[in-house]
This record gives C-alpha cells, sequence and structure tokens, in this order.
C-alpha cells in the first residue's frame, strides 16, 4: 500500500513546494480569516481577564478588526478599570492599560478619580530616571487628556523630561532602559519614541526644533539598521545582550511602528524616511499570516492599524485572489489593491511590464499591458495573457501608478512588484502503445494501443527471451514537448511482489523497455500473471492519472539453487487490526420439559387450595369487630392489607416475568413498610384491648 501511494505522495509534496514558494512572495491584507482567529485566540471566559494589559490587547484588537464585543465584556472590563484608576496602590503600568482600556469602552469615570490619577502621574514624571517610568506616566498623562474635557492638562517642563528621555538614546539609534545599564535596545527605541511624541502633545509651548530634529535623525539612524528578507519584507530584531527575556522580532517591530507613527504624527516636517522600507515593515506583519498566539496576533493587527493612518507613508499591498491559473478553463488573471486592512486604494493604474518563465531569463512580454479595472469589485483584470504562456511556473512583473500626483508622497506603492503565478492545464497524451518484441530480431510479436484517459484490460504472454516495450507522447496545450515530475511503470506479481520502473523522455516520446532476459533474477524468478500499472503525474498536469493498464503472463526459468528470494511482504494490516471471526458459544443443550397441557393442569391444582381458603371464608363470614373505627388507625389498617395484597401481587408478578433479584429488592421495600404500618395498628388493638379489660 505504502509503495501504491508513493506516486502521488511526492506528487503532493511538489505542489506544496510550488505553493509554500508563491505564498512566500505574496501579501494578502487582513481578512475574515483574521476576524475567526481573534474570536478563537481571545476568549475572556465569562469576563474575567488575566490582566489589564491583556483587557486591552482584546479590545484593541476587536476594535481594529471592526468585532462588535464590548457589550459581552464591558461591565467587567469597566469595574476592574474603576477599582484601578481609584486605588493608590496601582502601579503605573496597571494606570497606563486602564487608561488605554477606558479610550475604548468609555467607562463611567469621573472627573475627580481622573484629577487623582494625573496628579499621581505628574508627580511619577518628575521623579521618573527609567525609560519604562516615563512611558507609562507620559503615556497616561497622554491619555487623560483625550478622555477628560481638561484643557489645561500640561507637564510643567516638558522639554525638560523631554531632554532626560533624550539623555538615554544612543549613536546608533537606539535607547537604553536607564542610565545605570549601558545595554541598549531596538524594542527601547520605539517606547521612547511613543513617549517623546506623548511629551510634545503635553507641552503647553512648542519644543526646541533641534530636539525633533535630533531625534528625526535618531530615527534614520534607527532604520539604518533594519534587516531585510528576500521577498521585500524589512524588520527590527532585538539585539539587547543579558536580557532577561528575548524579545522577537515581531514584539520589536511593532514597538518601533508605533514609536515611529506616533512621534510622526506630532512632529513637524518629514522624516524622510524611504517609502520602500515602510512598505516593507507592513509585509513583514502580513508575511506571519495569521498567527497562533493572541500577542502576535495583537502585534500584527494594531501595528498595521498604525501604518494604515500613519503620517510617513501609508503601504499599499498589490495581491491575487488567486495565484494558481488554469490555462484549460481560461482563468482570467486578477489584481487587487488594498491597503493593509484591507480597504481600498486610491485611484490608480495597474500595468504589466514584464513576464518570464521561472528559471530562464526569456522574458515572454516586452510591452506594458494595462489591466482594466473593475470598479464594482475593485479588481483589475488583464484581457488576454501573453500567447507563449504555457504551462509551468512564471513569473509576473506588475507596477501600479498613482494617477493623483499629491498621493504619492502619501502613499507607497513600491514600485515593481513580481509576483509568482502557476498555470496549469490538461496534458494531452497520444499514441499509447504496449509491445511484446522478439529478443534476437527486435521484431514485434504482440502489439495492442491503450486508451489512458479511459480503461484497458490488455492481456500479453512473453517468456524470458523476449522484451516489453511501452510508448507514448505528452504535449502541453500549446503543443510543446512536456516532461512531468513522474512517469512510472509498475508490475506487480500475484504474490504481491512490486517492481518499479521510471520512464525516459526524448521529446515528446516517453518509452521503457524491459528486457526480461536480464532482469530474471531481479525478478526472482516468479513466473506467473504480472499487473501493468502506469503513473503519470505532475504539479501543473491537471489530468495526471495511475492507470491500470493490464497484465501480462510471464514464463521465466526455474531459479537456480542460490538465487535471490522474493522479499517478505507485509502483513496485511487488515488482516492484524481488522474485525476478528465470529466466535461461535456452544451452550448446554436445555432439559426435556413436560407438555403445556400437565403444567397448566398442575398450576390449576396449586391454586385449589386458594380457592378453598375464599370459599370458606365466605362460608363461615368474615369478623370485622375488631378493625379500629377512627380515622387515624383505621387508615394504618387499611395500608396494612393493602400491604398484604401488595405481597401477593409481587408474588404473581414474580412468577409471570420477574427475576429473582427484581422480587428481592421490591420484597425487601413492602416488608419495611409492612413492619411500620403493621407495628401502629398491633400497638392500637393492643392499647384498645387492655382499655376494656380494665373498664
Amino acid at each position: 500500500m505504502a509503495r501504491n501511494l508513493g506516486g502521488f505522495l511526492v506528487l503532493i509534496a511538489a505542489a506544496l513546494i510550488y505553493s509554500s514558494a508563491l505564498a512566500s512572495y505574496i501579501f494578502q491584507p487582513i481578512s475574515d480569516s483574521h476576524r475567526s482567529a481573534a474570536l478563537e485566540l481571545f476568549n475572556s471566559l465569562g469576563g474575567s481577564f488575566p490582566s489589564v494589559e491583556e483587557t486591552y490587547e482584546e479590545l484593541r484588537t476587536f476594535e481594529v478588526l471592526g468585532i462588535d464585543k464590548r457589550s459581552d465584556i464591558s461591565t467587567a472590563a469597566c469595574q476592574s478599570v474603576s477599582e484601578i484608576l481609584g486605588s493608590s496602590s496601582s502601579t503605573l503600568k496597571d494606570l497606563f492599560y486602564a487608561l488605554k482600556v477606558n479610550g475604548i469602552l468609555k467607562c463611567d469615570i469621573k472627573e475627580d478619580v481622573f484629577e487623582g490619577v494625573a496628579s499621581r502621574l505628574q508627580a511619577a514624571v518628575s521623579g521618573a530616571s527609567a525609560l519604562l517610568d516615563f512611558y507609562y506616566s507620559v503615556g497616561g498623562l497622554a491619555l487623560i487628556k483625550g478622555q477628560t474635557t481638561k484643557d489645561d492638562l500640561y507637564l510643567a517642563d516638558a522639554e525638560g523630561v523631554f531632554q532626560s528621555i533624550k539623555a538615554l538614546s544612543q549613536s546608533d539609534g537606539r535607547w537604553r532602559y536607564n542610565s545605570n545599564n549601558p545595554e541598549s535596545s531596538t524594542l527601547a527605541a520605539g517606547l521612547a519614541l511613543e513617549a517623546l511624541a506623548g511629551i510634545v502633545s503635553l507641552s503647553s509651548s512648542e519644543i526646541d526644533q533641534s530636539l525633533i530634529s535630533t531625534t528625526k535623525n535618531d530615527i534614520l539612524k534607527l532604520f539604518d539598521s533594519i534587516e531585510k528578507y528576500d521577498d521585500g519584507a524589512f524588520y527590527f530584531d532585538e539585539k539587547l545582550v543579558g536580557a532577561r527575556e528575548h524579545q522577537g522580532a515581531l514584539s520589536t517591530t511593532s514597538s518601533v511602528v508605533r514609536g515611529l507613527t506616533a512621534f510622526a504624527a506630532v512632529a513637524s516636517g518629514s522624516l524622510n524616511l524611504p517609502s520602500g522600507k515602510i512598505l516593507g515593515l507592513a509585509k513583514i506583519f502580513l508575511a506571519i499570516g495569521i498567527p497562533g498566539d493572541a500577542k502576535d496576533l495583537f502585534n500584527q493587527v494594531d501595528s498595521l492599524a498604525f501604518l494604515e493612518s500613519n503620517t510617513v507613508s501609508i503601504p499599499l499591498i498589490l495581491s491575487l485572489p488567486a495565484t494558481v491559473l488554469s490555462l484549460t478553463k481560461k482563468d482570467a488573471l486578477k489584481v487587487k489593491v488594498n491597503t493593509v486592512l484591507g480597504s481600498n486604494a486610491p485611484p490608480l493604474t495597474v500595468n504589466l511590464l514584464r513576464v518570464f518563465r521561472s528559471g530562464s531569463k526569456d522574458t515572454l512580454l516586452t510591452e506594458s499591458q494595462e489591466l482594466k479595472f473593475d470598479p464594482e469589485n475593485a479588481v483589475y483584470t488583464l484581457d488576454a495573457l501573453p500567447k507563449s504562456v504555457d504551462v509551468g511556473k512564471y513569473t509576473f512583473v506588475f507596477e501600479t501608478v498613482l494617477h493623483d500626483s499629491d498621493h504619492k508622497n502619501l502613499y507607497a506603492t513600491g514600485g515593481q512588484t513580481r509576483i509568482p503565478i502557476f498555470f496549469t492545464g490538461v496534458i494531452e497524451v497520444d499514441t499509447a502503445e504496449i509491445a511484446v518484441l522478439d529478443s534476437d530480431l527486435g521484431s514485434i510479436e504482440t502489439k495492442k494501443k491503450i486508451d489512458l484517459a479511459g480503461d484497458n484490460t490488455v492481456s500479453l504472454s512473453a517468456n524470458h527471451l523476449q522484451k516489453l516495450r511501452l510508448s507514448f507522447q505528452l504535449s502541453t496545450p500549446l503543443g510543446h514537448a512536456f516532461k512531468p515530475h513522474q512517469a512510472i511503470l509498475k508490475l506487480t506479481h500475484e504474490t504481491k511482489v512490486e517492481h518499479i520502473f521510471l520512464m525516459r523522455s526524448s521529446g515528446k516520446q516517453f518509452e521503457i523497455i524491459l528486457d526480461f532476459l536480464g532482469m530474471v533474477e531481479k525478478f526472482f524468478y516468479l513466473s506467473g500473471r504480472y499487473n501493468v500499472q502506469l503513473t503519470v503525474g505532475d504539479a501543473v498536469m491537471e489530468n495526471s492519472f495511475l492507470k491500470a493498464v493490464g497484465h501480462i503472463n510471464l514464463d521465466l526459468p526455474e531459479p537456480p539453487e542460490k538465487a535471490p528470494q522474493p522479499p517478505a511482504q507485509p502483513l496485511d494490516p487488515n488482516l492484524i487490526h481488522g474485525p476478528k471471526a465470529e466466535i461461535a458459544h456452544i451452550f448446554r443443550v436445555p432439559e426435556k420439559l413436560p407438555p403445556k397441557e400437565l403444567s397448566l393442569t398442575f398450576l390449576g391444582l396449586t391454586l385449589l387450595p386458594f380457592l378453598g381458603f375464599l370459599l370458606g371464608l365466605l362460608r363461615l363470614g368474615v369478623n370485622l369487630k375488631n378493625f379500629p373505627s377512627s380515622s387515624v388507625p383505621a387508615m394504618f389498617a387499611a395500608l396494612f392489607h393493602l400491604g398484604i395484597a401488595a405481597v401477593l401481587l409481587l408474588y404473581v408478578l414474580f412468577w409471570l416475568k420477574l427475576d429473582l433479584f427484581t422480587t428481592l429488592k421490591g420484597l425487601g421495600f413492602l416488608g419495611a413498610f409492612l413492619m411500620f404500618v403493621g407495628h401502629r395498628i398491633l400497638s392500637h388493638l393492643a392499647s384498645s384491648s387492655s382499655k376494656l379489660k380494665s373498664a
């Protein structure tokens, strides 16, 4: 079974290699798959949150993705926010994230609570020396300013605080977490830029432009250390030595993006950053697809949201709804251009500049073609493929041109975009035939044509002095020679011994000749029937097939004494793990029973004493003088007699259908009941008898 599947497993592997190669160069904007992942990863468990930071990450992710979950978690989250803001023991970090949560949920927080938190944060800014203290306290004050009606919330010495944070910067654009630690961090640079942006927004007067210019130069130096993948994605990696925990490239890049966009929003003038690097930052977040971790998903979505609305350069992503197109079905090549969150792009033109086959430098298209825009579906469509495009993998080079000249400084298109596209089609199979040849003369003794598109029942015979030849031709939809990934001939003996042969090609022609005289040892001298099977498959071949051609009866010589033995065949899994044979149990033959009439006669004789008892009661009369007259004793007397009747009825049911255990359980319950009511009625009778004797 493993060998039977081997060919198709290789085909699947080849297809996966192609698909992975395509995926590595194609970036898709945020989609519904991200929304489904967010709902699965962020599970609030009835409003119980591990921390206010994770609460904010969940709310922020839902907000960016347009998922309305506020009503489900607002009550518990707002209660947590009120407790944190109202507590004097809350940390700066908790206050910061509580204010972020409040910015989304708009909880009912009183003004005096905000004033108390603002006073505490201002005091923290004055005494801060570490970067994180500046980050949380300044960020908290900036959030309070945006959530209250107070317009006079400013930092007393904004420029001095700016210089205190700037003193932690390094010559390479990175920042230190505090003055006592000489190690610098890229992630800290993002935090510092966010804090500096908050100081600018909280300053009552304009910050010295020399400080702003120096910070811009720090940003340019930081971007000099940016790293790049072959697919055009840019990222920052943490290089802090001796850190207590390693920060990955995703969280580090996300920190820099937040700081960059925040500072660019408040700083005057341009940062002079290349738009290609901003586009590359967007690509690194899109290249990870759908993260499997909630923190990574938050960093991805939050960073893309900042890039979507940044004032430096808004990235535009060129993507293809389908990167595998069928020439047989005449699939149209469609292109979409969106922002990173999937919004429509501004008016632009998409041009196809060049097309060349992967692994070849020959260009198939020399004149550019403009794709037609469908405003209803926001899709650009290529009217017709270049005539020389055949099945296989090609690289298409697209160019996006913005219509409005003012948009060139606002959007980042990346210039030319190279997209690998995979074309499939139906491969034509012609002149397929199988023949038995004479070994000496090479003349054809038996030849039969086979239909590789239908069913075949070819029957051949040969001996060890003859040869077997199988041939066919393969051609692409354009008539070119086609060489598939696999062309395999397999002969299977009736004892399940398999022999696999690879077919060779010359142009369109595929042929294999098996000389049985030189292969008797390979066939282990096994004469008999061999089933012939042909497998032809490729990732671009829509009509890949595994066909049973027929069978051939081989007459091979007797094996010598030391001839190799055929390999032991693996046991059939169905024999090991399949259903076992049914076990037939032999039971004791039941004893011979008396006739039915005799049994019924005996039953009638056993009932005669009971009938005689009833007749005797009727004859003598029933004495009811001692039956109690008061209500309670009368009730117990009636229950006692009903219990006796129930016991008799239970005996009857036991005789008819009940088993012994069920009868004993019922009898135990009735026995306890009779003991209780019988004791009560006997006590009453004894009491009545003693009263009569005393009277």
